[in-house]
């Protein structure tokens, strides 16, 4: 098969409707390399690059509210910056560049499930939050 590892998608195919911080930018551990007292920020395996984590609230109105926030996890050798909050939105809407994604199944839900990755975080190119997006 000729599709292996990650699949590159757009931001608009994973967020059709946007998506919003709801957390901050933290270092993913290594289970594997972290020992007790150690921590070891994980690495990417095909890059190498560090990875860090945000969790993200989805705006699709047809989510059931414990689908709305997922984590995705953003390879930088520095900590992300995310964007300036945007006055009058409660959350600051964010974009992602350099998406993939990477299917797995569950083994809490037996569910298959998506890993999301991402090369950059910015603010909003269009300076619209999601909502004005799909107003528009």
């Amino acid at each position: 098969m000729a599709l292996q590892g990650p699949i590159p998608v757009t931001f608009d195919m994973v967020f059709p409707h946007g998506c919003y911080l709801v957390g901050e930018v933290e270092a993913v551990k290594d289970f594997d390399a972290s020992t007790n007292g150690r921590f070891v920020q994980a690495r990417d395996k095909q890059t190498r690059e560090l990875v860090w984590q945000v969790a993200v609230m989805d705006a699709d109105p047809t989510l059931k509210p414990s689908q709305k926030t997922v984590a995705v996890k953003i390879l930088a050798a520095v900590q992300p910056v995310p964007p300036a909050p945007v006055p009058g939105v409660p959350f600051t809407p964010v974009e992602f560049d350099g998406v993939t994604v990477t299917p797995y199944v569950n083994s809490n839900t037996n569910r298959l499930a998506y890993s999301i990755r991402v090369r950059e975080m910015r603010a909003v190119r269009t300076g619209k939050t999601a909502s004005a997006k799909d107003a528009a």
